[in-house]
């Protein structure tokens, strides 16, 4: 009887397939008294840690109530749309409206020009006429039975989702004991370690007792990993040559819906669970077989956007001039503001980088991407654009003054339009006028950007007044009207993307699969790329020369491993690195203090960030802004011989010394002091946090006096993700500058990204002749019919769980 009381405190697994490996189902895992709340054992981690991150990014800007609001305000735009233009087409006496059919009313107390004036409900059919139009029209019956079911699709999601927020919600408040009112004050880091404290307490996950941080973004990230690891390798067929054009980029949400459809959780994708990947997709045998299976699901995936595209892209007209043309009237120039691209968001996204972080940095480099991308003006087109404001501005003038003199004037007809038109064609026209008062600096510009997007081709460093280098940045960085007329376009240019380039990288696409996935003991499968080891994946020409074992067709390209590690390790300062990584980043700050000996003091650097600040053209910097001005204009003002603090002249100096001068400060104003689990990680401690942490020599707390009394003032949490960011830019511009120095002493010749077909040909280890063991590794979506988002927020429909299997030359290998 003890023993059957026993047995009781345990419970078996059930339905826990999806999140369990395979022969763990039946784990019989033990349950403390008490504990009967829903989040002892979750069955979707994936989809959980995913829901709680999503809920953190939008209750710090919004909150529960208006992230409930905005769901119910979809539905009913939706319907607006719908019912709105039903009306328009059926129930609207055009001719009446627009005076082509004499109205004649009758009454004894109208006047004569009363009876012949046109009101609104003239031109309005009556219910009855307008019924029957409707049931009269087939194609309007058909169009509307589809949105309606659509509708109740959406109406279904919207309730899940409410219900969704309200459970993570109570996670909050009950298991991480964090209110809602409260939320906005603690960092994901924060959230992150209470998540990995519940753990030890009461098992989430019962594959593995203790969870790291890199887990968790694993969990999260699992599709997005892939997709930008496939990025990276020039996988996706993005890149296009069109007549007239050129090469150019063509990345849109329809068309990136379409990629996870058939590749992550379609009913024909590659996984055959939300976990891992098909057991057929690991082996190398059936390789062609299966590429020729891929190539008829996107055959076929590309036949039903054809057949739809007609549907889809009248929603997409319809989306865009209601969501727009308010917009486009009130503010013309709106449409020549630029926003980060979804090719680029891929482009320049780290491996196990979140959505707010990746958010975040985007919206710092946005500025000095848009100064860049301001220093590019056409005289030709100023020249044009001062005139036709000129003569525009002249007509628009006197119509004014003839509407002020006589409203009658406004009777007239088309007068309204000329003056809308005239006041558009101005708006656009003094865009392309430049400030001829501003000086710009091409390339200290570029190198701001780089500071804060990270990723840079090799070909445009000392190329920034290049027309080419501003086309390649534009991809990045795209008008808002290209965006628009993108998404237009998209329905009809999906199909043929899917049904030609697609379908001819099928057998690159299974090999890719194959070769770079990991199976990791808790988690489950996941992109190789992700793990961020630098034996498996570094580049040599990355500062990793020595420490890689990988080949060309394993590399991945433009530093992005070494990258993504370094971001990774100062985003989450607590976390331990794997053998190999730690060897790296050792041999990465070895280096830093050896190019510290022969760069500028940080005390002369920090006396240039006033010039340097205005130089970059940075008006209301912080004191992290400020000092990446002095590090970036620092080679500046010395090759121009200006004197410095001292009255004498100073010897030129790279941008790559002056980053590691600093680096070298704040990493030894950090060795003092206790409370930091790696001393090469530059974050704040609480315990630092009244003496402002960074203080050897006064560096840094020197750069905090006059302009950081703001920042003072704000919370613990945002001043340690202001220095992390300034940590990670200084990297980024010193790992370019190393990566630059190397290249050019090597080769004299900048590295250029390569097909992966060509790194393949070129590889020591083909795709083919690679084994394909899987190995397990002990390592410490709404649906929405043609719209589209207006910035790339990632959909709520990736939070579905995504598994990986290992690169097959590396069977022996253990959890580093």
């Amino acid at each position: 009887m003890a023993g059957f009381e026993t047995y009781q405190e345990y419970h078996r697994i059930e339905d826990c397939d999806e999140d369990s490996p395979p022969g763990e189902e039946d784990l019989l895992i033990h349950v403390s008294e008490g504990r009967g709340d829903p989040w002892h054992h979750i069955k979707n981690l994936d989809n959980f840690f995913t829901r709680i991150s999503f809920k953190k990014r939008l209750h710090f800007k919004n909150g529960f109530a208006c992230m409930v609001l905005s769901e119910f305000f979809e539905l009913v735009q939706f319907l607006f749309v719908v019912t709105f233009t039903t009306f328009l087409f059926n129930c609207v006496e055009y001719d009446v409206l627009f005076a082509n059919r004499v109205v004649n009313h009758t009454g004894q107390s109208l006047g004569p020009l009363d009876r012949n004036k046109v009101t609104l409900p003239d031109a309005i059919l009556p219910s009855e006429q307008c019924t029957e139009r409707i049931q009269g029209n087939s194609w309007i019956i058909f169009l509307l039975i589809m949105a309606a079911i659509f509708w109740v699709y959406r109406l279904v999601k919207v309730i899940f989702n409410v219900l969704s927020y309200w459970e993570i919600r109570q996670f909050y408040i009950k298991a991480l004991k964090i209110q809602m009112d409260e939320l906005c004050n603690f960092t994901w880091q924060e959230v992150q370690g209470r998540l990995i404290h519940l753990q030890r307490e009461h098992p989430m996950c019962v594959q593995k007792r203790e969870l790291s941080e890199l887990d968790i973004y694993h969990r999260i990230l699992r599709f997005k990993n892939y997709t930008v690891a496939m990025i990276n390798k020039s996988l996706l067929p993005v890149r296009l040559r069109a007549p007239f054009f050129g090469d150019m980029i063509f990345l849109t949400q329809g068309l990136k819906y379409n990629f996870e459809l058939i590749l992550f959780w379609g009913p024909l994708s590659l996984f055959q669970n939300k976990w891992s990947l098909h057991p057929k997709y690991k082996r190398a045998a059936n390789r062609q077989d299966l590429a020729k299976q891929l190539s008829r699901v996107i055959l076929l995936t590309g036949l039903v956007n054809l057949l739809l595209c007609p549907f889809v892209l009248v929603w997409q007209v319809l989306y865009a001039f209601f969501s727009y043309a308010e917009v486009i009237k009130r503010e013309p120039g709106s449409l020549g503001a630029r926003r980060w691209s979804l090719y680029g968001r891929l482009y320049l996204r780290h491996f196990n980088e979140l959505d707010h972080e990746l958010q975040g940095r985007m919206g710092r480099g946005y500025k000095p991407a848009a100064k860049y991308m301001n220093v590019f003006v056409s005289p030709m087109l100023a020249v044009l654009a001062k005139n036709v404001a000129f003569f525009s501005g002249s007509v628009f003038a006197v119509l004014i003054a003839l509407t002020v003199y006589d409203e009658d004037v406004l009777t007239v007809q088309h007068i309204l339009t000329a003056i809308t038109v005239l006041g558009v064609v101005i708006t656009i026209t003094r865009s392309f006028i430049p400030d001829e008062h501003m000086v710009w600096c091409p390339e200290q510009l570029l190198q701001c950007v780089l500071a804060h997007i990270h990723y840079m081709p090799d070909h445009w460093k000392g190329n920034a007044n290049k027309s080419e280098t501003r086309d390649e940045m534009a991809q990045l960085f795209q008008y808002k009207a290209v965006f628009i007329l993108e998404e237009l376009l998209s329905p009809i240019i999906t199909p043929f993307i899917l049904i030609f380039p697609l379908r001819s990288k099928s057998l690159e696409i299974i090999d890719f699969f194959r070769n770079f996935t990991v199976d990791v003991a808790g988690v489950g499968d996941i992109c190789s790329f992700a793990q961020m080891d630098i034996r498996r994946h570094g580049n040599p020409q990355w500062m990793s020369e020595g420490q890689t074992e990988a080949s060309v067709y394993q590399q991945a390209e433009n530093g992005k491993t070494e990258l993504s590690l370094m971001h990774f390790t100062i985003k989450n300062p607590r976390w331990q690195p794997p053998q190999g990584s730690s060897v790296f980043i050792s041999h990465l700050m070895e280096k830093v203090q050896q190019d510290a000996q022969t760069g500028p003091s940080p005390q002369l650097l920090l006396s240039e960030a006033p010039l340097c600040t205005s130089l970059l053209s940075n008006e209301s910097g912080t004191g992290p802004d400020n000092l990446l001005a002095s590090v970036l204009a620092h080679p500046v003002l010395t090759a121009s011989g200006l004197p410095g603090r001292n009255r004498r002249f100073i010897s030129p100096s790279s941008a790559a010394s002056a980053a590691a001068s600093v680096l070298a400060s704040l990493s030894a104003s950090q060795q003092p002091h206790a409370g930091r689990s790696r001393s090469h990680t530059l974050l704040p401690s609480r315990q630092q946090h009244d003496a402002l942490m960074y203080y050897s020599d006064h560096t840094v707390a020197d750069s905090m006096s006059a302009s950081e009394s703001k920042m003072l003032s704000q919370s613990h949490s945002a001043l340690v993700s202001e220095f992390a960011s300034a940590e990670m830019s200084l990297h980024a511009i010193y790992m370019h500058e190393v990566h630059q120095q190397k290249t050019q002493h090597a080769s004299g010749l900048f590295q250029a990204s390569v097909p992966m077909r060509d790194l393949s040909a070129n590889s020591a280890q083909g795709p083919e002749t690679q084994s394909t063991h899987t190995v397990t590794l002990e390592s410490p979506t709404s649906v929405r019919l043609g719209g589209w988002a207006e910035e790339e927020e990632e959909e709520q429909g990736d939070e579905e769980e995504i598994n990986i299997n290992p690169v097959p030359d590396q069977t022996s290998r253990g959890s580093s």
